[in-house]
């Protein structure tokens, strides 16, 4: 099931177009690259709700937490009844942490350092199945086109 899902995913990546669309995130590197499309949860209301008391979630979707400034984030998967992997990425747009399969209901404090400004949330065991690494660059309107690693065009 991973590996139909990554072949999806890397087909639409191909499909992307050069300008950002505010419901997709998409990633490159070593492993070449992907899209997810977001739900974007930019206001703390939203950030604290997340993902959680969702039974399911499409592979080739997510959610991305924007937060005003970068700052030490951390999570837990309190409510939250999927497993989930983390990417946690400065105010460039760069990862510079991946937790792979965050434990459902587990209230373990999930820390993804300090410097961060974004986090993704995809499906448990993607990151680790498509190669997700620190270095990876992210792309998303949200990313300033000035500060980021891999700017919107």
């Amino acid at each position: 099931m991973i590996r139909a899902a990554l072949a999806a995913l890397a087909l639409s990546a191909g499909a992307a177009t050069a300008a950002c669309d505010p419901g997709t995130v998409e990633l490159r590197g070593d492993f070449g690259s992907a899209r997810f499309s977001v739900e974007v949860a930019d206001e703390p209301a939203e950030r604290s709700q997340g993902l959680m008391n969702r039974e399911t979630m499409p592979m080739g979707a997510g959610m991305l937490f924007v937060y005003e400034a970068p700052q030490r984030a951390t999570f837990w998967m309190r409510n939250t009844l999927i497993p989930l992997d983390m990417i946690f990425a400065d105010e460039t747009g760069r990862v510079l942490r991946v937790h792979e399969n965050a434990v459902p209901l587990d209230e373990t404090l999930i820390d993804g350092g300090p410097g961060i400004k974004f986090v993704l949330e995809i499906n448990g065991g993607l990151a680790g199945a498509m190669g997700l690494a620190p270095g990876v660059e992210m792309r998303h309107p949200s990313i300033a086109g000035d500060a980021a690693a891999w700017p919107c065009d």
